[in-house]
């Protein structure tokens, strides 16, 4: 195991005004992020998808995280779930493409059948020719194998290694906090998800999201408005942080139109917005009249996929003041790529020690990587 795992990340758990950074390791080093990433992804509740991926019923889609093929799929209770997509007899992939699943799921190879809910009910010849049973081949007991998953905010969370503690306990602080916008929200549909590709390894897009103190440089239309005096940090050790504004200026048409609002919102809200990172992989925005949540895919130790889903508190929205909307938040995310992309070129420096914090700006940032220490450790 690489030394940075066996030597305790002490430095980094430190309190802040002596804290320094992961090591280069971290973002550099296949084995070492294959650790990271058992600790940090494997066992905790990490993002996979949203359920507006699989919109109707009998819609299914592969996905692979962390070098798993995974299907999500939306079962005849309308209820998303998660399985292992490969077929209990011999492990071949079931689904290869997003599709609509109209009856079973079928093995292409040997044609076992699976419900939705991921029941085996057919197994061709496994007795023989024109024998479907067989005394030694218990249909009871091999459904697919799923994965613990649960869904908040439309996001599709699971838990790879099934044991983490209870979704609504880990995360009671955060559903506490956002408990105003628990009402319906509806993704706006194509023109309100986008993808980017980013060549940065995954921790340095949620370190950058964490904080505000770098939007006068990267984001100088928006802090014309949303200086960096008018934001607050949000700072909730071992599960979340992140950046709050008190001056959000909601979003206009040309002929003044505005989308709806969240009902029965408190007045800090009709200024104010939050942008929270759910450790590990998901970061979150609200606002008065739309939210949105970008999942963010480990592809490699280098590689990163911005999965970006924007949402509304009506399911008929203005379909132009959504388009810009998208775009304007699309501007925005690019301009932090080059930023992402150069801290994670950075880590190639030997002399680079991790770095340090600034104990005024950077505190949102330090409790994610405290975080991830303090996983690591947990998890030798």
């Amino acid at each position: 195991m690489p030394d940075d795992l066996i030597r305790p990340l002490t430095d980094v758990t430190a309190p802040i005004d002596r804290a320094r950074g992961l090591p280069n390791s971290h973002y550099t080093d296949p084995a070492t992020i294959m650790a990271e990433n058992n600790a940090v992804l494997r066992q905790q509740w990490a993002a996979l998808a949203v359920a507006a991926d699989v919109p109707e019923v009998g819609d299914a889609r592969p996905i692979e995280f962390l070098g798993q093929p995974l299907l999500l799929l939306r079962d005849d209770e309308n209820r998303v779930r998660v399985f292992f997509n490969i077929c209990r007899h011999r492990g071949m992939i079931l689904v290869d493409a997003p599709r609509k699943i109209e009856g079973a799921i079928r093995c292409p190879y040997h044609s076992w059948c699976y419900a939705k809910s991921g029941k085996l009910v057919a197994t061709p010849h496994v007795g023989g020719p024109g024998q479907n049973a067989h005394p030694g081949i218990d249909r009871a007991t091999l459904g697919l194998a799923e994965v613990r998953s649960h869904v908040w905010r439309d996001v599709v969370f699971i838990n790879l290694s099934g044991d983490a503690a209870p979704f609504e306990d880990v995360h009671a602080e955060l559903l506490t906090r956002w408990a105003e916008f628990e009402q319906p929200m509806y993704h706006g549909g194509a023109d309100s998800s986008f993808t980017l590709d980013l060549a940065t390894n995954w921790k340095l897009a949620v370190e950058n999201y964490c904080e505000s103190y770098h939007l006068p440089w990267v984001h100088p239309a928006l802090n014309t408005y949303s200086r960096l005096e008018d934001h607050y940090h949000i700072e909730e050790p071992g599960h979340f942080s992140g950046q709050g504004t008190y001056v959000y200026r909601q979003l206009k048409g040309d002929d003044g139109a505005t989308f709806p609002d969240f009902q029965g919102l408190s007045s800090h809200w009709d200024a104010g917005a939050e942008y929270i990172s759910v450790f590990p992989n998901v970061l979150m925005g609200v606002h008065r009249d739309h939210a949105y949540a970008i999942v963010l895919e480990p592809v490699a130790h280098n590689r990163t996929r911005e999965h970006v889903h924007i949402y509304y508190p009506a399911p008929v929205t203005n379909a132009a003041l959504r388009a810009k909307n998208a775009r304007q938040w699309k501007d925005v995310f690019e301009e932090d790529i080059f930023v992402v992309e150069g801290m994670q070129r950075g880590r190639a420096a030997e002399g680079f020690d991790g770095g340090r914090f600034s104990p005024a700006m950077d505190g949102p940032t330090h409790l994610f990587h405290a975080w991830i220490a303090a996983k690591i450790e947990a998890a030798q």
